[in-house]
């Protein structure tokens, strides 16, 4: 998936992609039919596609390592590079449902890890629809983090039901996230803000983080400053709206 090839739009002097060439719009309809390959269950994704630094061969049925972050919605990739450093040992993925910006991103990893050999190897992006097919891509309980950062507001109510966040799609996040997981939220939009924080806060299966373990958190500032949605509202003095939930077992 993330094979090396020639490509014109790849910058000579810095080795990375030109963002310009893969502009596209801002969101995409989550509810329109888009055709893409799916796995058929978390155990036909094909890791070495992914990750070829840890996985040679496309054979892992014997290997316990498997994905444990999930940018949903990874936008241009720098959340996932960011990290990337952080936890070098950790396998994350991206995942984009425009298909411009997947290619960006797959280019950006790529230049990335001939750029510093040895480095960026954990993370890679793949073209989904996060509404519809997390459980084809996780088992239950194998993800520890899930972020949802600067996500389509949706502004008009009849459009609320495209919100990534949900009373229902944090069902299916649950069962991704094992015990103890994390979900991580931020928007520049107060009422969605709002909204993500209600859902949360109502579902049983989570409960929201205290100050103090927010601030032990080193992923936590990342969330306004990684990605260029972010950096954007920094430069522009915005605000931002942030709800951090950790996924716990609901009370009997």
């Amino acid at each position: 998936m993330l094979e090396t090839k020639a490509n014109p739009n790849i910058s000579k002097s810095t080795g990375l992609p030109r963002k310009r060439f893969y502009r596209a719009r801002a969101h995409s309809n989550p509810l329109s039919d888009s055709h893409f390959p799916v796995p058929i269950s978390p155990s036909h994704v094909d890791y070495s596609l992914h990750y070829p630094h840890f996985f040679p061969s496309s054979d892992q049925s014997d290997s316990s390592k498997k994905i444990q972050f999930a940018d949903i919605g990874c936008g241009f990739g720098g959340l996932l590079i960011s990290l990337s450093t952080l936890f070098p040992e950790t396998l994350m993925i991206g995942m984009e449902l425009r298909d411009k910006v997947t290619e960006y991103v797959k280019e950006r990893i790529l230049a990335l890890r001939v750029a510093n050999p040895g480095q960026n190897q954990n993370i890679s992006v793949t073209r989904t629809n996060s509404m519809k097919y997390i459980p084809n891509y996780f088992e239950k309980g194998q993800l520890s983090k899930m972020f949802f950062l600067f996500p389509d507001p949706h502004f008009k109510e009849k459009n609320h039901r495209r919100r990534v966040i949900s009373t229902h799609l944090l069902d299916e996040y649950a069962y991704a996230l094992g015990v103890g997981g994390i979900i991580y939220t931020i928007t520049d939009v107060e009422e969605l803000g709002e909204w993500m924080k209600a859902c949360l806060e109502s579902h049983p299966m989570f409960e929201a983080l205290t100050e103090k373990e927010l601030e032990a958190d080193p992923v936590v500032e990342l969330l306004s400053s990684a990605t260029e949605e972010g950096q954007k509202v920094a430069r522009n003095g915005g605000q931002t709206f942030r709800a951090v939930y950790r996924r716990v077992t609901p009370p009997l």
